[in-house]
């Protein structure tokens, strides 16, 4: 069962899925977070780049269908979210794999590497809308050098879906949690 410190990490994930903000995801949720992920620079329409996210995205949606919607409406809310989430630990290649889809879309200039903007940008693309993310790169990058390596944005992604403890610095990969 996820943890409220989990609970709390992920209410911001759910809000920036729920595109029309009603409480509830549905497949034209993930629809509209593939048309956002479609914005950035190689992810554009035709691009190899464009349809993985899309195939990521929408298995990610039928992942939590299959494991939330319990009543089988069709829709999933922040609870039944956490019944995957739940499960991630468990399905570490899976959500390595993610990482590494979502690394190449925000490597915006493909040099391998995620700087603070190509981080603000992840962000961003997430929420759907523009966020202050001063500070947090500093406490993503582990050795001070000013960007994240493929291995190092893949540790912290699976800190922040898998993550229990508050100190590891992953939690804060999609930015500050709400309140």
């Amino acid at each position: 069962m996820a943890s409220t410190f989990q609970e709390r990490k992920l209410k911001g994930m759910f809000a920036a899925f729920d595109a029309d903000g009603d409480g509830y995801l549905r497949e034209e949720d993930f629809r509209a977070l593939v048309a956002r992920w479609s914005r950035l620079p190689r992810v554009g329409p035709g691009t190899e780049l464009r349809a993985r996210v899309e195939t990521l995205l929408m298995g990610w949606w039928a992942a939590l269908l299959e494991t939330g919607d319990a009543s089988g409406d069709g829709t999933v809310d922040l609870g039944e979210m956490l019944l995957l989430v739940d499960r991630l630990p468990a399905m570490a290649a899976d959500v390595t794999a993610t990482a590494d889809t979502v690394f190449e879309a925000v490597d915006a200039n493909g040099d391998g590497r995620i700087s603070p903007a190509e981080h603000r940008r992840l962000v961003e693309t997430w929420s759907g809308q523009p966020v202050d993310t001063t500070g947090i790169f500093e406490l993503l990058d582990p050795n001070g050098d000013g960007q994240l390596s493929r291995e190092e944005f893949a540790l912290l992604w699976r800190q922040f879906w898998t993550s229990d403890d508050p100190a590891e610095p992953g939690n804060w990969l999609c930015g500050r949690f709400p309140d």
